[in-house]
């Protein structure tokens, strides 16, 4: 299970890539396309199933439109501490009796409560009676964690022959999946629909720590992970895009089980649910489970949805981190979402400064000038589902500074803002983007992974396709007209990654 940051990151007889090749991309697409079934259930939740029957395979995907961009202030984190706590189990899967374990689950949340209120008022709280309910709290936990069945929703899917069971949390979505033999797809139907209908959320604060850990590695002890979160608050100053995914400890510690079933309860309402079901399946027989097991969820009411638009940036803005590190250097400049007409403009632009040894940040920076040991940009940090931004980064050789880096980054930024690309440069860009489009659509997974997505942040999975088409629609013209907008000065929030001791940066 992972929380997404940046800066990393089903098996087929006859995979679709060797079918690409052997077709017209347009026909390969047409022919996905005609495998294609979805429909949506009365309460709302929505199903893309494709057909492949290659390999006796099926890859699931559950996509809940919920990430760290839908958490309210002072509850960061609480979409991913969700998604650890969904592979718990439910009141069958995951404990020996649950009829015991229920009443002590409840009784913790009361002292935990009770702790924090004493803790609170430190100055009137007897330190002896504080240390008597954290001892109660201990043995309580323990009693209530002797009924829990570690692990056995991953034992059930293991044992039955499913693989790859994970789940990832993003700035724009949680995703849950796995894969299974075909003749599963039952089980599938019946693991999936439980754990979402009827989730016990155990071993709470255990898993609270356990986060916190994962805090701790990724963030607090990582000079990337803590540069990363502190350029977010400065490039975004009003959209809940500047919010640590992962969350900040404090709102981590802060969190209790009632208001973790509260998120729940609001997000994880059918008709904000998209589940995507690629390999060697019936569309038919999908419905009808489907309809049996997923038909069972009331429908809800739509989830509150992200109002805060983020004001056009008017100066640059900049950022220093001081740590025991090697020199980084990064930069920003807003964008717009994955929805928006330029968009495949925008990714040429990427393809061409950072895409590979023929790159221009890599002929320039790290081939030609040796300013970097690494450099590179990518759309659509932290997500893409709204107006986000365009990153570039890059490490500083040894000899060199970020000041050398960033010169080197903003000779190449002038260049693409102010020459047109050259017809070779464009067709290479061209090329890279639909074989990494195909790439993604090479096994049922990396299909099952596209279809959700375009399905959730652009209301329809054919959207995938037509990517084809605006890719080739990019003109020389297009990449001049965009660079030019977007990387101004204005535009721009720059990071600075330094040793503790300044004269390590020095040449």
């Amino acid at each position: 299970m992972t929380v997404g940051l940046i800066l990393v990151g089903g098996g087929l007889i006859l995979p679709p890539a060797a079918l690409a090749d052997r077709l017209p991309i347009q026909s390969y697409i047409d022919r996905t396309i005609a495998n294609i079934t979805d429909f949506t259930l009365d309460n709302g939740m929505r199903f893309i199933v494709l057909e492949r029957h290659e390999s006796p395979t099926v890859s699931f995907i559950t996509y809940a439109n919920v990430g760290g961009v839908d958490e309210p202030p002072g509850k960061t984190g609480i979409a991913h501490f969700l998604e650890h706590l969904a592979f718990k189990g439910t009141t069958r899967i995951g404990t020996t009796d649950y009829a015991a374990e229920q009443p002590l689950l409840d009784r913790l949340d009361d002292l935990h409560r009770e702790i924090e209120r004493k803790q609170a008022a430190a100055a009137e709280t007897n330190p002896d009676d504080l240390a008597a309910l954290k001892a109660e709290f201990e043995q309580l936990e323990t009693e209530a964690n002797s009924y829990a069945i570690q692990n056995e929703f991953g034992q059930i899917v293991q044992q039955s022959g499913g693989v790859g069971l994970n789940a990832t949390t993003s700035a724009d979505a949680t995703r849950y999946f796995y894969s299974f033999p075909s003749n599963k797809l039952e089980l599938w139907m019946s693991l999936e629909s439980e754990r979402f209908l009827d989730p016990v959320f155990r071993e709470f604060y255990k898993e609270q720590q356990v986060i916190l850990e994962e805090r701790r590695l990724r963030t607090d002890n990582s000079p990337i992970g803590t540069t990363i979160e502190a350029f977010l608050a400065t490039a975004f100053t009003t959209h809940p895009y500047q919010q640590p995914t992962i969350g900040s400890a404090a709102d981590i510690e802060g969190l209790s089980r009632d208001e973790v079933q509260a998120f729940f309860n609001t997000y994880y309402v059918p008709n904000n649910l998209t589940v995507a079901i690629v390999g060697d399946v019936d569309p038919g027989r999908v419905r009808r489970l489907a309809k049996t097991y997923f038909g069972r969820y009331k429908a809800g009411e739509t989830p509150p949805q992200v109002t805060q638009v983020e004001p056009e940036q008017t100066e640059e803005r900049a950022i220093e981190v001081r740590m025991q590190t090697e020199p980084w250097y990064i930069e920003g400049y807003h964008r717009p979402s994955l929805n928006h007409p330029d968009n495949a403009a925008y990714d040429a632009i990427a393809s061409i400064l950072s895409n590979g040894r023929t790159s221009r940040l890599y002929s320039a920076l790290i081939q030609d000038q040796q300013v970097a040991l690494y450099a590179e940009g990518f759309n659509g940090f932290p997500g893409d589902r709204y107006p986000n931004l365009m990153l570039f980064y890059g490490l500083t050789a040894p000899g060199h500074s970020v000041d050398d880096v960033q010169a080197a980054l903003h000779a190449e930024i002038e260049r693409i803002s102010t020459e047109p690309v050259s017809p070779t440069e464009l067709d290479r860009a061209k090329t890279q983007a639909r074989a990494g489009l195909l790439r993604s659509l090479d096994s049922n997974s990396g299909m099952a992974s596209s279809l959700v997505n375009y399905q959730a942040k652009t209301g329809d999975w054919r959207n995938l396709f037509e990517q084809i088409k605006a890719i080739d629609a990019v003109t020389a013209d297009d990449i001049l007209r965009v660079a030019r907008a977007t990387f101004t000065e204005n535009n721009r929030t720059i990071a600075r990654l330094l040793p503790l001791d300044p004269s390590a940066v020095d040449p």
